[in-house]
């Protein structure tokens, strides 16, 4: 059972990284956190294990979301490699971060957050009020506090990274191609920094440091294949279309988080 778990979590993920830009984690962590402690995980590993399984399998599924939409030619390269170097070290921080702040305090203000986006991206998107991408100074910025969350959340960042692409006057389409792109780096550094920081912690077996091998390769096995299917639903969603797609996605995902992670 735990095993079909993880192969429909992946497909899940999948495609919402496709369709919607982001890595899959709000859906991968929270299963995760279930079937981790039906399985009678340490209680004190639990949340580590979920957040850092979560940003290893990103690192499949963000790599093919990106190949969907390059086909297309969606994803801005320039922004992405302005946003890399803050999101790594935002990442790397968050993981650092992980087991010394209180994941319900971050929950709520990230859910918050998130619901926030949402109306912005239903209402507040239609003036176009955004400039263009800020600096390298602003751009470092924006990245540091993408990866800071994503670490900390065991996510791609694509919550965050969407609006702001969008409110940079980013098309709604190149935004979710670009945010998918920038998810990688995040997951490569997400999950080299838990597992560092749980290489000598009291694991189950099959566990890399604060990664889980068996979830790892049952999500991945799913969210690779599914990636592309959201990609190509995204493409033929109207901008309109997309844009209330992923405002009630988020809307939900803050939801979830502000009643209980």
């Amino acid at each position: 059972m735990t095993s079909g778990l993880y192969l429909l979590v992946g497909a899940l993920a999948g495609t919402l990284a496709g369709l919607l830009g982001v890595g899959g984690g709000l859906v991968i962590v929270p299963a995760l956190v279930w079937a981790f402690r039906d399985a009678g995980f340490p209680e004190q590993a639990i949340m580590h294990l979920a957040v850092g399984t979560s940003l290893a399998t990103i690192v499949f599924t963000s790599a093919s979301s990106v190949r969907a939409h390059q086909r297309r030619g969606a994803v801005r390269w320039d922004l992405m490699r302005r946003l890399a170097p803050g999101v790594v070290v935002g990442v790397l921080g968050g993981a650092a971060l992980a087991g010394v702040l209180s994941t319900r305090s971050l929950a709520v203000v990230f859910g918050l957050l998130e619901v926030l986006i949402a109306a912005y991206m239903v209402w507040g998107g239609r003036s176009r009020a955004g400039t263009g991408a800020p600096g390298p100074a602003g751009m470092s910025l924006a990245g540091c506090g993408i990866g800071l969350v994503s670490g900390l959340a065991g996510i791609a960042g694509g919550t965050m990274s969407v609006p702001l692409l969008v409110w940079w006057q980013t098309p709604i389409h190149a935004a979710v191609a670009t945010s998918a792109a920038v998810g990688f780096p995040i997951a490569v550094a997400g999950t080299l920094g838990f597992v560092v920081t749980g290489w000598t912690a009291d694991l189950p077996p099959w566990s890399l440091g604060y990664v889980y091998l068996p979830a790892l390769l049952g999500i991945a096995a799913t969210s690779v294949l599914f990636a592309p299917l959201g990609a190509t639903l995204a493409h033929r969603l109207r901008t309109g279309v997309l844009r209330r797609v992923f405002a009630v996605f988020l809307a939900l995902v803050g939801i979830r988080m502000l009643v209980g992670w």
